[in-house]
């Protein structure tokens, strides 16, 4: 329980500090909801990994997996949002971003995020069609994951918008420390306890 009120707070805490920026006051509302799902998908970036976390496991497998695909598809909701208003809010920037030839740094990120996860999403709907091996599956899941958070986090970072900077870069490190914690221990920690258990049976 206390483990899970620490992650609210995590998580929690930039969405409602965004959420209370004087940057928001005389915002169009599509501005308004472009960015906070941004927010939002950005703190649920931190939980997804802990969902399935097997060191400490915060749920049980089952539930970890039902709230692990839960949480994706919940992130993909809330990036879609995020580009959607903006795109509506201000088509030729957002449009300009997705081409690749936006002046903004950050546009640049924003699409590599975007469309890694897109990959990942894809790849996770078609998985038993396409007969991909857990192992395999295991591997480019984390190698998305991490270019996911990693591409969001520099993203977010280099936009000077609603987000409290403090906040912004505690949620940032944290979503990039658990989801690369999280894939070293599914590809690497967990096979090697399972060989040396094994060999010591």
């Amino acid at each position: 329980m206390a483990a899970w009120l620490l992650i609210a707070v995590i998580a929690g805490l930039p969405v409602l500090v965004a959420a209370a920026s004087p940057l928001q006051r005389g915002r169009e509302a599509l501005w308004i909801t472009g960015g906070m799902a941004g927010v939002v998908a950005l703190s649920l970036l931190f939980v997804q990994p802990l969902l399935m976390a097997a060191a400490p496991q915060l749920l049980q497998a089952r539930a970890g997996v039902k709230w692990h695909r839960l949480g994706g598809i919940a992130i993909v909701a809330m990036v879609a949002l995020h580009v959607g208003a903006l795109y509506l809010y201000s088509p030729d920037d957002v449009t300009d971003a997705l081409l690749l030839v936006a002046p903004t740094p950050f546009s640049l990120y924003g699409v590599i995020s975007l469309w890694c996860l897109v990959l990942t999403a894809a790849l996770a709907a078609t998985r038993r069609v396409l007969k991909i091996g857990h192992r395999p599956w295991r591997i480019l899941h984390s190698v998305l994951a991490v270019a996911v958070v990693g591409a969001g986090a520099i993203h977010a970072i280099q936009i000077e918008g609603a987000m409290e900077e403090y906040s912004k870069l505690a949620i940032c490190l944290a979503a990039l420390v658990v989801t690369t914690a999280g894939a070293i221990e599914v590809n690497i920690l967990a096979p090697m306890r399972r060989r040396t258990a094994l060999r010591s049976a």
